[in-house]
């Protein structure tokens, strides 16, 4: 059986942007995945809610993603492919990130699971970079959230460039799905569903499945 590890915040976690909570399993789009790869895979759905790529969160306290990262592959080990999807968060006022210093956060940790290896004959893991969803216009009025829309418009890009300078699986969410109305950040349902059978695409294409 293969491993996969989803490594995210809220829109891998599966917030529901409408009620506030959480989506069922088989709506969330690692769980989707896991549908459409079949028996032979594992993914585990490592999702937290406010989690930033390597930046400390003064106000939430504990998002810090580089900090979760190496117990998380250890845990679940071994892993034969891990996806990333971080940045949202970063995009938050209080960090006054740029696109690019964002996207090097995600970097930093796309070569934390390339250096993963637990014992001496295993591998390191695959990585799938995903830059995440742009976040809806309105977001940009949001005291939060200024600024937030422009900025995560450029991530496909900057993010591609990271996968590209790393040397790992790449896919441009923003390119497969559109952040909700509702909140401007999350998912609605039938974007989780779009997601997980892009994700699976290219996990099949990066697996030879």
């Amino acid at each position: 059986m293969k491993t996969i590890l989803c490594y995210g915040d809220s829109n891998t976690w599966g917030f529901d942007p409408k009620t506030g909570w959480r989506y069922p399993m088989d709506v969330r789009w690692p769980s989707v995945m896991r549908k459409e790869l079949g028996a032979e895979y594992w993914v585990v759905e490592e999702g937290l809610c406010g989690r930033t790529t390597v930046w400390d969160d003064p106000i939430e306290g504990d998002r810090n993603g580089k900090k979760h990262l190496a117990s998380n592959l250890e845990s679940h080990c071994p892993l034969d492919l891990v996806t990333i999807m971080l940045g949202t968060n970063d995009l938050k006022t209080r960090f006054s990130l740029s696109a690019h210093d964002i996207a090097r956060g995600a970097a930093v940790l796309v070569r934390m699971v390339q250096g993963a290896v637990y014992r001496a004959k295993d591998a390191p893991p695959k990585v799938l970079l995903i830059a995440p969803p742009v976040v809806a216009e309105k977001c940009n009025t949001y005291e939060a959230w200024l600024n937030s829309f422009d900025k995560s418009s450029k991530f496909g890009s900057y993010y591609a460039a990271v996968a590209k300078e790393c040397g790992c699986g790449f896919l441009d969410a923003g390119q497969v799905v559109k952040s909700s109305q509702v909140d401007g950040v999350h998912l609605d349902a039938g974007e989780h569903a779009k997601l997980g059978l892009a994700v699976t695409n290219k996990v099949r294409e990066m697996l030879g499945c």
